[in-house]
């Protein structure tokens, strides 16, 4: 059984909700979001920047703020609430040295007025200018570099009013889904996209105006697919030849994509969650761990189902 609060002027509303709430994360670039409609019965007042809170069988699922009211005729009101990344769409401009995606993390928090929770220590740190950037792409653009450096992926989530930055080998969450476990489902297989079997790392020394180019391919995968070239002109030739290895590493492979409907629900799974997946499809057999791209849980009175998108967790997804 869930519940639904909102709090406007010390006042706490328990408003009647009509039909089902929704509950929606993504990887990366979007605020957790919540959608419900309420009756207004004359008691209920509650205007935009007021905080929600949704709790389901005492699993604290979502804490934000009313951001849309949409008034019908029939007394009703449709609402859209987003959690603190909503405010990560504001744009600015930083330039910051030598420091990690955690540590940009906390001060974009701080001069934001935004609340933390827990921050893995990403280590790696970078130095970049960032003008008229969302906060979103402030970050995203950090976290590429890291898993370019690190090979290794960082999910941003707002954890009931506290902004979290985690690895997702710290997500698990040990459930199995196959195609039996919705009403429907896709999958597909694709290098149509974020896969590439060579490596171009251009270089241009400031005085001599000297280009010199590193290169890193498999020869096996050009053969099988033809060249899918990554092309990067880089400013630090510091450890370039590593990066290009490393770059072929995190990208030479073929993207998986699942995508389910009506499963059962838990609450652990958000985007960034990491789920196993079985399936046995015609001439295709996969068992192995996935990243949830995106998932929309729905809730009604006495059930709970989500619909999940889901990518293979090589470092390309």
């Amino acid at each position: 059984m869930y519940e639904l609060t909102i709090y406007n002027n010390d006042i706490l509303y328990y408003p009647s909700v009509i039909g089902n709430v929704t509950w929606e994360t993504e990887r990366s670039g979007s605020p957790g979001t919540l959608k419900f409609e309420v009756y207004q019965d004359g008691n209920l007042d509650f205007e935009e920047g007021n905080e929600v809170r949704f709790i389901d069988n005492s699993d604290r699922i979502f804490f934000g703020y009313v951001f849309t009211k949409k008034r019908s005729s029939d007394n009703t009101i449709s609402v859209t609430a987003y959690d603190q990344l909503r405010y990560f769409k504001n744009k600015d401009t930083y330039s910051y040295s030598k420091k990690s995606t955690s540590e940009l993390l906390k001060m974009l928090a701080k001069d934001f007025y935004l609340r933390t929770g827990d921050i893995d220590d990403t280590v790696y740190k970078m130095s970049r200018v960032e003008d008229n950037t969302t906060l979103f792409d402030m970050v995203i653009n950090s976290m590429d570099e890291t898993l370019k450096a690190k090979k290794k992926i960082y999910v941003l989530y707002d954890d009931f009013g506290k902004l979290n930055l985690k690895n997702i080998s710290n997500m698990v969450v040990p459930i199995e889904i196959d195609p039996s476990s919705g009403e429907s489902f896709e999958y597909s297989t694709s290098i149509d996209s974020n896969t590439y079997n060579k490596i171009k790392l251009v270089h241009e020394d400031d005085t001599t105006k000297k280009r010199t180019v590193y290169v890193d391919e498999d020869i096996d995968s050009i053969n099988q697919y033809g060249v899918l070239l990554y092309y990067e002109t880089i400013q630090d030739e510091t450890l370039v030849k590593q990066k290009a290895s490393a770059l072929l590493e995190l990208y030479n492979s073929t993207s998986k994509d699942f995508s389910v409907s009506n499963c059962f629900g838990d609450n652990r799974v958000r985007a960034g969650s990491r789920i196993c997946v079985r399936l046995a499809i015609d001439n295709v057999k996969f068992k192995g761990w996935m990243l949830v791209d995106k998932v929309t849980h729905t809730y009604s009175k006495d059930s709970h189902f989500m619909d999940l998108k889901l990518r293979g967790v090589d470092f390309n997804s």
